[in-house]
């Protein structure tokens, strides 16, 4: 006969255990301030996963590099340090080339092209990412980079000496073939380093000129085109292999809409923010052919140059996005 203290020891050790299995808390680090768009997307993201498991599986988002700055998040999320993690995908463009394929210049330079090109890298980011055991959960595309100056920009001879903010390998390598001094410099620190002196001159969204208040420190935005960049959000692949197949599920289903989400809010992110950027007195400013000239000309010169570092995997990416 089982001793009624017996039953009562398993039965709190079968609560126990199940609790632990079920209920879950995720961290997860983004460079991104709340105001921005991508962060917004990851809030309700994370508020439809919370909803779907009746609060089971919590994330808990340290937003504005909090926790984890920005080079670090990566490496962050495959150590444990967090379970999962938003980072600009070419920042990762010195562990491989591919990582960096979306910020070459003028590859594709409209949303249309950007998803196609996307859809074209994700297997390869997939598995390289694979390799670090790190999961992709999905995507979200920044509105196309401009130019923000405290100077005209008539042709590209007109860059030759700026201080420039530099955040990824394509960025440097522009500030170089444009005759700038590039500075690496995170979302956060752009008030400070436009300030102080430290740059007078980025290359970004219009959604980060506003963040900035780039108006404080540069009079002009050059709207040229020059590429869709993406971000990505990530999970630790053991912190996700530990889930049970119905959480996987709700948050596959969750990204997925996330994904779909985020092209449509930054879609319709772009023009409005052009616009604030307009109404704080910025100009707004339509490029002359003869910059965009001079401009696709380096960017030819980068796209080859990217070819060569990318070798076979980089051919066989293009040839997927349609470029032989």
């Amino acid at each position: 006969m089982i001793r009624t203290s017996t039953l009562i020891g398993a039965l709190a050790l079968a609560l126990g255990s199940t609790a632990s299995a079920t209920d879950v808390h995720w961290d997860m680090a983004t460079p991104y301030g709340d105001s921005t768009f991508h962060t917004e997307n990851i809030r309700l993201f994370v508020e439809e996963v919370r909803e779907a498991t009746d609060g089971a599986m919590h994330i808990e988002v340290h937003s504005a590099g909090s926790l984890i700055s920005h080079p670090n998040i990566k490496r962050a999320v495959r150590n444990r340090q967090v379970q999962a993690g938003e980072l600009f995908i070419s920042i990762l463009g010195n562990e491989s080339p591919i990582y960096a394929v979306d910020s070459v210049p003028f590859l594709a330079t409209s949303y249309d092209e950007a998803e196609r090109l996307w859809q074209a890298s994700r297997p390869k980011i997939e598995e390289l990412l694979a390799q670090d055991r790190i999961k992709l959960l999905y995507s979200v595309a920044w509105p196309a980079q401009g130019f923000y100056t405290n100077r005209e920009l008539d042709t590209v001879e007109d860059f030759e000496g700026l201080r420039f903010r530099a955040y990824n390998a394509t960025t440097s390598r522009m500030a170089e073939l444009l005759g700038m001094q590039g500075t690496q410099v995170e979302v956060p620190e752009i008030p400070q380093a436009f300030s102080t002196g430290i740059i007078n001159a980025m290359i970004t969204s219009p959604t980060t000129g506003v963040d900035s208040t780039a108006w404080d420190f540069v009079d002009y935005f050059y709207d040229v085109q020059a590429w869709i960049p993406k971000n990505m959000v990530v999970v630790n692949q053991r912190s996700w292999d530990q889930l049970d197949e119905a959480t996987r599920d709700v948050i596959l289903e969750a990204a997925q809409r996330a994904e779909e989400r985020g092209w449509t809010m930054s879609r319709e992110e772009a023009e409005a923010q052009k616009a604030i950027l307009d109404e704080n007195g910025l100009r707004v400013m339509e490029p002359s052919d003869e910059l965009m000239e001079g401009l696709n000309a380096i960017g030819e010169q980068m796209i080859q140059e990217w070819i060569q570092e990318a070798g076979a995997d980089g051919e066989a990416l293009l040839r997927a996005y349609g470029i032989d």
